[in-house]
């Protein structure tokens, strides 16, 4: 086995024990709405400052992984999860919330994020980019088919406070495996990328990392309408993602009488399907055009949305079997197709550049965690949330079909005249632009 792949099951388990506080806050927030009298949309704002931080901290995550390595960042911020968790059980007071799962778990998931994903994918391989983006990708919803049904039973027993215990004790268990196996790129171990050829040591054109070339990413990825386009349309996914169905569907289901545990349940088989639909669209991306893949998906999403208020009962009815199957297989599909665009448009440079394209992911998520749970308290219903979301996923399938595919003049691997960003032929050609 080549070591590409122990690095990114090692990987796959870390995201898993970064995404144990994905599951905490829409199981938590009825429990702590009756137990300290703060509203959906208090609860929301802790949630939009831990998601925001969550996608702004993933360049700058991406940048000191370049600098000082894979295993220290991982490390720091498992410890920042499990300290945000850990002393969350004693907090009294709306302003801890913000600090204890705002700040100090949103820093430490957004180390554990896209941009991470996109510095495995980018430095160790060259052949199966795709599959093994989908495949990390499909990590963190398969923390929420882990954790979701267990921190739903155990808030329901013995309260909240456990629940918080088992993410703060998974998240301190990663670290020994990270220190024992992570490994920061592929000539620490004599090797080269999984499908580069030999001596061709293709990490060593990853830029140096840096809070400089953190913003140096954000600058480069500015100058290219995709960029944009792909952050528009991201910031969209998140919304309807994390921040509506990740954050709201537990008690959205319970407005109409269902109980935490089965809507728990429903959740985390959306999980399951995502599994297989990152998957399956890390395999699809390695052979059809990105940009079709994302129109396809966001209006598959966008339809799913309109009709879930009226899917919403006591019991899981099949017509909510349906929608829990679909927006599972299409949950974070997009990540996939998304990436790829950005490796094709910046090469060496996707881990960063991608990185601001999440932290669009993650405000986008923010807006609709604090937004739907305004609108809830507001007019007592989620279903203008709802309506709102799938509008915008129409929007978000026009922004994909606007992106332009890169070309290059022929004979020459240079790229168009109508690129602002010519490009080093060899790169792109090690690349597989």
């Amino acid at each position: 086995m080549h070591w590409a792949w122990l690095v990114a099951a090692v990987s796959f388990i870390a995201i898993i024990g970064a995404a144990g506080f994905r599951a905490v806050p829409s199981v938590m927030m009825d429990p702590l709405h009756m137990e300290f009298g703060w509203s959906h949309a208090m609860i929301g704002a802790a949630m939009s400052i831990n998601m925001v931080l969550f996608g702004v901290t993933a360049p700058f995550a991406a940048a000191l992984m370049d600098r000082f390595g894979i295993r220290p960042v991982l490390t720091g911020a498992l410890l920042l999860i499990a300290a945000g968790t850990g002393l969350g059980v004693f907090m009294s007071s709306s302003w801890q919330l913000l600090l204890l799962w705002g700040v100090l778990v949103g820093l430490g998931t957004g180390s554990i994020s896209m941009g991470f994903v996109a510095t495995v994918s980018t430095r160790w391989f060259v052949s199966r980019r795709g599959l093994v983006t989908g495949i990390l990708t499909a990590a963190s919803a398969t923390g929420q088919l882990i954790f979701l049904p267990v921190v739903a039973h155990i808030t329901d027993l013995y309260g909240w406070r456990w629940a918080s215990v088992l993410v703060t004790l998974a998240a301190l268990a990663v670290i020994p495996l990270v220190l024992l196996l992570i490994r920061d790129r592929p000539r620490d171990v004599g090797t080269t990328a999984y499908g580069a050829p030999a001596g061709d040591d293709a990490d060593e054109n990853l830029p140096n990392g840096s809070f400089g070339a953190a913003a140096a990413g954000l600058l480069r990825g500015a100058r290219v309408p995709a960029f944009w386009l792909l952050a528009g349309s991201f910031a969209i996914c998140g919304m309807t993602t994390n921040g509506l169905i990740g954050t709201h569907f537990i008690p959205a289901a319970h407005d109409h009488g269902m109980p935490t545990t089965v809507a728990a349940s429903l959740l985390a088989t959306i999980g399951i399907f995502d599994v297989a639909g990152t998957i399956f669209s890390g395999w699809l991306t390695d052979r059809v055009d990105a940009r079709i893949l994302l129109v396809v998906y966001y209006l598959g999403r966008g339809v799913s949305l309109v009709v879930l208020p009226m899917l919403l009962s006591p019991h899981a009815e099949p017509s909510t079997w349906v929608f829990i199957i679909f927006y599972g297989l299409d949950w974070v599909a997009t990540v996939p197709p998304t990436i790829a665009i950005c490796r094709e448009y910046f090469g060496a440079d996707t881990p960063v550049v991608f990185g601001w394209v999440f932290a669009s992911h993650q405000l986008g998520a923010a807006v609709a965690a604090f937004g739907a749970g305004y609108i809830r308290d507001a007019q007592g219903s989620y279903d203008n949330a709802f309506h709102l979301a799938a509008g915008l996923c129409v929007l978000a399938a026009i922004l994909c079909g606007l992106i332009r595919r890169r070309r290059s003049e022929p004979g020459t691997g240079l790229a168009d005249e109508s690129d602002p960003l010519p490009a080093d032929p060899g790169e792109y050609e090690r690349q597989g632009s």
